[in-house]
């Protein structure tokens, strides 16, 4: 930063040096001397409105930066997550119904859903028969399926999830067979 205002100050004594050389060279003349002020004038208006520029320029590109770090922040606690809500659904899928331990398990499981969600978490979980999308799935292999369409998804095998929009982990699908 100091380097920066050093290069400004040379630059700023250059200018005043150029300035000064015409000022002496048209001290005789009148005319001169102001066309030479003018001239320098509008100089160093150009880099007042330059430097202006530059500085708001680097105020957006601050904010831009403190807004993405602010949305992301969480994503790696988040992303270890992930697997805690892959076991829990798992531990739900072989739980007996009306047990109570699955009761507390659904209660558990529906709560980290609130709190992931509230910090900009998002569930990818393509139904059947939905359209494969390449951006937010991955094709783990393909299947004849005579009911549903060619290119879409036949079935999950892992949920996705997004973070504000991003891409945290693909949905892992088994695709339709396209004839």
């Amino acid at each position: 930063m100091n380097q920066e205002h050093t290069q400004q100050d040379e630059g700023m004594d250059s200018n005043r040096d150029s300035a000064g050389s015409a000022l002496d060279a048209a001290s005789g003349d009148p005319e001169a001397m102001i066309q030479a002020l003018k001239a320098e004038l509008d100089q160093l208006r150009g880099e007042v409105l330059r430097d202006r520029a530059d500085l708001e320029n680097q105020r957006r590109r601050l904010a831009r930066d403190v807004e993405s770090a602010r949305r992301f922040a969480n994503e790696r606690l988040l992303g270890e997550l992930l697997p805690l809500f892959d076991s829990m659904e798992a531990g739900l899928a072989a739980a007996p119904e009306g047990n109570p331990l699955r009761e507390g398990l659904e209660l558990t499981l529906r709560q980290l859903h609130r709190i992931a969600e509230s910090n900009g978490l998002t569930e990818v979980a393509p139904a059947a028969g939905e359209a494969f999308n390449p951006e937010r799935h991955q094709a783990m292999s393909m299947v004849d399926a005579p009911d549903i369409p060619p290119g879409s998804v036949f079935q999950v095998f892992q949920k996705g999830y997004l973070l504000n929009d991003r891409l945290l982990r693909p949905a892992l699908v088994v695709v339709a067979k396209q004839d």
